[in-house]
């Protein structure tokens, strides 16, 4: 399977908008060992095949996977359109989790989220838990609205699913 025909499987990314708290949690089980599901969110080599949402592509530019260290990379739209983001990690736990904030890359950095990615094994398989946290309720409903974030974290997560099946 690969990670575009994964889409047609996205309802099997769940989604939860909290109602109090400034968050979206996006969870989905996936076939295949933790240890490779963390290498596919951690290379490079990797992310750039699987990451974001259906029709995008990526290029990195940096990839500094430590705390205080960066990923700098561009999403390429399924209409053409270049995405710069930038990613500061402050949590490295190999191959349980990652903490990060994210947002566009420019100068001076502004965090449009932090995200927590969460891996636990069950049975053969890992349940990934993306955690995207927000400043505040506003801030939150904005981005759902601005870039659908609830439907491509779900398609994102669909992707790296039929990506992980198949390179594990």
């Amino acid at each position: 399977m690969s990670p575009e025909s994964a889409i047609k499987d996205v309802e099997a990314s769940q989604a939860e908008v909290s109602t109090d708290r400034p968050e979206i949690i996006i969870t989905r089980r996936l076939d295949a060992p933790r240890d490779d599901v963390f290498r596919a969110l951690t290379d490079p080599k990797q992310l750039d095949q699987w990451w974001g949402p259906a029709g995008f592509r990526n290029t990195t530019h940096e990839h500094d996977l430590r705390p205080g260290g960066t990923w700098r990379y561009t999403m390429h739209g399924p209409d053409g359109t270049d995405y710069p983001n930038r990613t500061v990690y402050h949590d490295v736990e190999p191959p349980k989790r990652l903490a990060y904030d994210h947002g566009w890359d420019r100068d001076p950095f502004e965090a449009m989220f932090e995200g927590t990615i969460t891996l636990t094994e069950e049975g053969d398989g890992t349940v990934i838990e993306l955690r995207m946290t927000f400043q505040d309720m506003t801030d939150r409903d904005r981005n759902v609205a601005r870039v659908d974030a609830v439907k491509g974290g779900k398609e994102t997560l669909a992707r790296l699913a039929a990506f992980v099946e198949v390179h594990a």
